[in-house]
């Protein structure tokens, strides 16, 4: 993808999301996830990337890449995961103002990491919650180039693994504006280009399946 393409991709989507937090406000619908009961689902499957290898370090930092209004800290805060540290990222000024407004002692980036990778630190864990889901006005190939050049720039912040989520090819019917994208293109670039160290979890009844990277 070119750099123009991407600033255009980047702007569509900030864009869409805005919109959203415009008309819903500070809600589920605010960041574009329709049904609520659905949401803490996506986030503890996006946390179980370190429970999942029983990682009992003291302490370790999470990079919530995407954080749109920092609900993911939200549930933390709930379920008291007192063991990570939270730092959040986005490309979009409102939901990074806003996110600071309500948790101004977490760390936040606003910023392209595409773009401005040397301005970001490493992290234990990354997670990209909705980051890949939606393409928008982007070809499959497209979106896919840019999808390979962002999880090989997370790959080299994460120390230990990464996390992420797309739209599943094993549906009903596929919505022109998502990523649906097949397992074996995904397991052919990871294998070739990142890791043979990955799971990929099917197991939580959404229409979507999410992919845990590890170091």
């Amino acid at each position: 993808m070119s750099l123009s393409e991407h600033e255009k991709f980047n702007k569509s989507v900030v864009e869409h999301y805005e919109k959203c937090l415009e008309t819903y406000g500070d809600t589920h619908k605010g960041v574009d996830w329709p049904k609520e009961q659905d949401v803490n689902t996506r986030y503890q499957v996006m946390l179980d990337l370190i429970y999942f290898k029983k990682d009992q370090s003291e302490k370790l930092s999470l990079l919530d890449f995407g954080c749109g209004a920092s609900h993911l800290y939200e549930y933390m805060q709930k379920l008291e995961f007192s063991n990570l540290k939270y730092s959040g990222l986005d490309i979009s000024d409102k939901f990074i103002t806003l996110s600071k407004s309500k948790f101004p002692n977490n760390q936040y980036y606003n910023l392209d990491l595409l773009k401005e990778n040397s301005k970001l630190p490493t992290f234990d864990y990354v997670v990209m919650n909705g980051v890949f889901t939606e393409k928008r006005e982007l070809t499959f190939d497209e979106m896919f180039l840019y999808f390979t050049q962002l999880i090989t720039k997370v790959y080299e912040i994460s120390n230990k693994g990464f996390a992420f989520n797309v739209m599943s090819k094993a549906v009903e019917w596929e919505r022109w504006d998502l990523f649906h994208l097949p397992t074996d293109l995904l397991i052919d670039f990871l294998t070739k280009n990142l890791t043979r160290n990955f799971i990929i979890r099917n197991d939580y009844g959404l229409y979507e399946y999410t992919v845990y990277v590890y170091k």
